[in-house]
């Protein structure tokens, strides 16, 4: 124990003995043994989750140099082992995700895993997609399944809505620390979210593996801690804890089915693909004997089982049929009279959970707001059995019933009592379900206020059987008294906005149903009521509501508290809307918006007209990526003019506003306006302006003479300023968020590079793309000096050929840029030959070759009408053909090597010979020989034949040899003709192999 520490106990030994002390956290790097003794303890304090917390955030703090300027985290001893410590505490829980999600915040928990890349040796600068986990380390290959887990996790859980807690004290520095937590948290989510499609393939590829697993544990992590050892045990085929296959495949599947089942919503056939790892889930929990390794939730997955069989129409051959799959089967058949039925008879067994019943009416209702006819009585029907079933669970009433008595009619009273009868058939020997009727009979004639139909419940058998003397009596006399002040059958119905407010009802479901509600009207008229019943801020009952925070103050300051939270409502649905590209909902939202705001503030108002530029901005480039080609109405681009350039100083502007705009411009070929005829004042104060302004003009100035190119030397000190100022931590090998704050420069908030990243991925002007990617390449292959291994690009020369401070410049940081970007424009164009060409570049230079080989055969396929025609010469230039030689060469294929060893301009036959002389081959040999043309190579072939003794090889050479066709007596366009077809059998057949 540390000096400290024991003064600590000395202290207060004699007042609170009983109390063990909390141990710090410093402890645990004085004593290497300490932490395994604490994680073994009953109840450590702190807990292992806390400890986590605790070792990353000393490790992460930044430190001040002389200068006072702040300064990343030193990469010491000390954070090294912090680190390790939190990776030590993660192995101990067994890597629960579980456990650590509810324990860890998202940037903890990103950055936790993280490190956990980092020490497993996970290759940096190269995507997990792009990684074989066959061919790592299983404690690499682990890591990286974990963290994938992690991602698609996350994303789901993120997109469930929780109560936002209570506000406490106004505590600044607080809030100012919550606010940064949250920001990083959007940030990291928002890379997540790009890289869900990658994380789902990292885990269906490991679905294919067979082998067992290896997760690290507190001994291998120890062995990383010393330097001795750490590429021997912990790289092992055996070291760390055994996960095996089956446990593995379990979790994952799960895992994937619950991202496949979030999506659902937005793709109905991903509810086809979460089905069937659901299935996969099921199957594998029954075959395994121990499930110590998987933890899941199994009523969940139970419910995301049933709720797959209800979406997909696929009933489970292998199990019993369900009350949940009889329900479901007969709303599919449109039986909704036998629903109903369905549903009086569980108002008796209670087989099915209210909130399934909820969950049917939703779906009902749903329908009906879709405009589907004749279903608005068989909701009321069900409302009517729910609320019923309520009642006999002592539930309160819900808020739809309750508004149904508001307007009700003889069938309604009549089909009321008729299910009450039913629901209490089998009850009479029971006596607490017909008290329990006997209120809800009560609560009926104390709510409906025309005479007739009051007439009709009294009249009715139950109201004698199941009300007492003394309640009959009751309710009788005020019926009479109502009859003798006011003839209420002609009384008219009273509108929404005079509806009282109503002491049962729950304040809950009216709540939820807020949550749900997409209609302005219906909206207003839900918090009227709210207000009515309790007066309280009701736009913090979802956390998913969020208004941009430039907005907040102006919203918040509204006094009157039912326009507040009608203002925040809409404006936070709408553009929930627009983010999953509802924008006929989002449309009216905001219209009724910008009507409510028009009365009394002008600034809100401009900031609606703001709101609804952008909505009909990303409308447009929505229909655009599916393929519109219609351009933008010219009042679009006026109104996209004229947000640029406004100048009104009080009202908050969000900077993604400005970036949509200018992604606009630079799509629809606006060059003129925004290099001629925006102000420059506007291109100093907004760096999206600038970019896009340099962007324009350098597309502008490519055909002409390299000295005119004036402002692609700005563009790329601008790139390289981006690239190199933010801070971060070097081993962030994907580019992924992390806990470091970065630097701000004159580009403002460009300079951080996701947020470049993600207005780049907003373009999708070809010529545009074409230049960033050129720009990326050329920084790329300055960055990397390595001029055998560079990746090629149109346009290079328009570049500068060196940087001045090269050290700053983040290598990986650009590596990864331009990986994704070649990815993002390939989405948009996936036949656009230079970029194929860039893309598999990339690839060879990362030594991925089979991938490398294959980008390049499709570049070639896209420009010959796969390979029926020639290939152009300057797509399968000398130096791409040297670099399909070399991918064949490092798999083996070395038949395919002497065969595109006949491409180049000048046959490289030392290469050919040396590639045929391998015995070792990995392809079809001897079935190439017909696509060789050169007659030196086939006779070098029956001479490496006839020296081995290969009778029939030799034979297959000497018959290729002796085609009348490649006779050298024949004129040169036979010998052309001959090459030229062997060339196209060639690539096709290679295209078969590796397309």
């Amino acid at each position: 124990m540390s000096a400290e520490a024991a003064d600590r106990v000395a202290a207060v030994a004699s007042s609170r003995p009983s109390t063990p002390l909390q141990t710090s956290w410093f402890e645990f790097l004085l004593d290497g043994s300490l932490l395994e003794k604490h994680l073994q303890k009953t109840n450590p304090d702190p807990t292992p989750v806390q400890l986590i917390v605790q070792f990353l955030e000393q490790a992460s703090k930044p430190s001040v140099n002389e200068q006072n300027q702040v300064q990343p985290p030193v990469d010491n001893r000390r954070n090294r082992t912090l680190k390790l410590l939190a990776l030590e505490v993660a192995a101990h829980m067994k890597w629960d995700l579980d456990v650590l999600e509810k324990g860890l915040t998202i940037p903890v928990l990103n950055m936790l895993l993280n490190e956990l890349l980092c020490v497993s040796k996970v290759p940096a600068g190269v995507k997990h997609v792009d990684l074989d986990l066959s061919t790592l380390p299983p404690t690499t290959a682990m890591a990286v399944v974990i963290y994938n887990r992690w991602a698609i996790r996350t994303i789901v859980l993120s997109s469930f809505p929780e109560k936002q807690a209570k506000p406490g004290p106004h505590q600044m520095n607080m809030l100012n620390i919550l606010q940064q937590e949250k920001e990083m948290t959007e940030n990291i989510l928002t890379v997540l979210k790009e890289q869900a499609n990658d994380s789902i393939s990292v885990l269906e590829g490991a679905l294919h593996l067979k082998k067992d697993f290896y997760v690290h544990t507190l001994r291998t992590l120890d062995l990383l801690a010393a330097d001795t050892a750490a590429n021997g045990e912990t790289e092992s085929s055996t070291a760390g804890l055994c996960i095996t296959a089956d446990e593995l495949h379990c979790q994952v599947h799960y895992d994937v089915g619950g991202i496949f089942f979030h999506r659902g919503c937005t793709d109905q056939t991903a509810y086809r693909k979460a089905r069937d790892h659901f299935r996969q889930t099921k199957d594998l929990l029954k075959k395994l004997n121990s499930t110590v390794h998987v933890h899941l939730d199994e009523k969940r997955l139970a419910g995301y089982w049933n709720a797959c069989q209800a979406l997909t129409e696929d009933c489970d051959s292998n199990s019993q049929t369900t009350a949940y799959d009889q329900i479901n089967s007969l709303i599919r058949t449109h039986n909704y009279q036998a629903v109903i039925e369905a549903f009086i008879r569980d108002n008796v067994t209670h087989s099915l959970p209210n909130h399934f019943r909820q969950s049917v009416l939703r779906e009902f209702l749903y329908k009906v707001q879709q405009g589907e006819s004749g279903l608005d009585k068989v909701c009321h029907k069900l409302c009517i059995c729910n609320a019923i079933r309520d009642a006999l669970e002592g539930e309160v009433l819900s808020v739809r019933f309750q508004q149904l008595l508001l307007r009700p009619n003889k069938w309604m009273v009549d089909f009321i009592l008729e299910v009450c009868t039913l629901s209490l058939e089998k009850e009479h020997s029971s006596e607490t379900p017909r008290r329990k009727m006997g209120n809800f009979i009560k609560t009926l004639c104390e709510n409906i206020e025309e005479l007739p139909l009051l007439f009709v419940v009294s009249s009715h058998k139950l109201f004698m059987e199941l009300l007492k003397e003394e309640e009959r009596k009751v309710l009788l006399e005020q019926m009479r008294k109502r009859s003798t002040t006011v003839n209420l059958s002609a009384k008219p119905l009273p509108s929404f906005y005079d509806i009282p407010a109503s002491a049962s009802a729950n304040i809950g479901q009216l709540e939820q149903q807020l949550i749900l509600l997409l209609e302005p009207r219906k909206i207003r008229q839900t918090l009227i009521e709210l207000h009515g019943m309790a007066e309280r801020s009701y736009w913090r009952v979802n956390n998913k509501w969020e208004v941009p925070p430039d907005y907040i103050n102006v919203i918040l300051s509204i006094k009157d508290n039912l326009t507040k939270d009608l203002v925040y409502i809409l404006m936070a649905k709408g553009l929930h809307c627009i983010s999953i590209k509802d924008f006929a909902h989002a449309r009216q939202l905001f219209t009724a918006c910008l009507e409510l705001v028009t009365e009394f503030s002008p600034k809100l108002r401009q900031v609606m007209l703001n709101e609804m530029l952008l909505l009909e901005v990303r409308a447009h480039e929505s229909m655009a990526a599916e393929g519109s080609k219609e351009r933008p109405a010219p009042d679009l681009v006026s109104r996209v003019r004229g947000y640029l350039e406004m100048r009104i100083h009080d009202v908050p502007l969000r900077q993604v506003v400005g970036e949509e705009c200018v992604a606009f411009m630079l799509n629809w070929r606006e060059n003129d306006y925004l290099t001629l005829q925006v102000p420059p004042s506007l291109v100093m104060n907004n760096p999206y302006i600038k970019l896009g302004q340099l962007l324009a003009s350098t597309c502008k100035e490519l055909p002409g003479p390299k000295e005119n190119r004036r402002t692609a030397k700005e563009l790329w000190e601008v790139v390289v300023q981006i690239c190199s100022v933010s801070i971060q931590h070097k081993r962030n090998s994907d580019g992924r968020v992390s806990l470091i704050k970065h630097r701000e420069s004159s580009m403002g908030i460009l300079q951080r590079r996701s947020k470049f990243i993600t207005f780049i991925k907003k373009i999708r002007e070809p010529l545009v793309l074409t230049t960033l990617i050129s720009l990326f390449v050329r920084l790329h292959s300055i960055v990397r000096d390595d001029i055998v291994n560079e990746v090629t690009a149109e346009h290079l020369s328009i570049w500068p050929s060196s940087i001045p401070n090269i050290q700053a410049v983040d290598v990986e940081a650009v590596a990864v840029t331009v990986t994704e970007l070649v990815s993002y424009a390939l989405t948009l164009n996936s036949n656009n030959q230079s970029w194929l060409i860039t893309q598999a570049d990339i690839y060879f230079v990362t030594n991925q070759y089979s991938a490398a080989l294959n980008i390049y055969l499709q570049a070639g396929a896209v420009c010959s009408d796969f390979f029926t025609k020639v290939v152009p010469p300057d797509v399968y230039t000398d130096q791409v053909l040297k670099r399909m030689i070399k991918c064949c060469s490092m798999m083996n294929c070395h038949t395919q090597v002497a065969v595109l060893c006949q491409f180049l301009r000048e046959v490289d036959y030392m290469t050919a010979f040396k590639a045929l002389q391998e015995q070792n081959s990995h392809d079809a040999m001897d079935s190439f020989y017909d696509y060789i043309w050169d007659i030196t190579i086939l006779e070098y072939l029956t001479h490496i034949h006839h020296k081995r003794g290969e009778t029939e090889k030799r034979q297959i050479a000497m018959k290729a040899i002796g085609q009348t066709e490649l006779n050298t007596s024949n004129p040169e366009e036979v010998l052309q003709l001959a090459a030229q077809k062997r060339k196209k059998r060639f690539l096709q057949a290679m295209a078969k192999l590796y397309f």
